[in-house]
């Protein structure tokens, strides 16, 4: 029977995930896991920040960045000349402090 799900044992950063979905979705959320994969690791190593939670908060926010500025037809850095990105650029940047602060105490725990 297709469109019933099955389940996907996919790994992100040394971590894995077991995800729902169709055999007909199976390739595009490989593709999806090896893009999230690869911006989180490239961040992590950027940062030098190993905390899962905070990684995965700017993965997200550089892909949506991306995917944003790809749906208005320019490319990101038009983009973010385009709109106004400061207001955003303070608040991520608020957003990331608060996550520090929360996560230090689990960061301690890491080691």
């Amino acid at each position: 029977m297709n469109g019933e799900p099955n389940f996907l044992d996919v790994n992100i950063m040394g971590r894995e995930y077991r995800v729902a979905c169709t055999p007909e979705e199976r390739e595009a959320l490989l593709a999806s896991v090896n893009l999230v994969d690869s911006k989180m690791r490239e961040i992590a190593q950027r940062t030098k920040n190993t905390i899962a939670e905070r990684v995965a908060v700017m993965a997200a926010l550089n892909i949506a960045h991306e995917h944003l500025a790809a749906a208005s037809g320019a490319p990101a850095k038009e983009f973010a000349e385009a709109v106004d990105t400061s207001e955003a650029k303070r608040r991520i940047d608020g957003m990331g402090a608060r996550l520090d602060s929360v996560l230090a105490p689990q960061q301690r725990l890491d080691l």
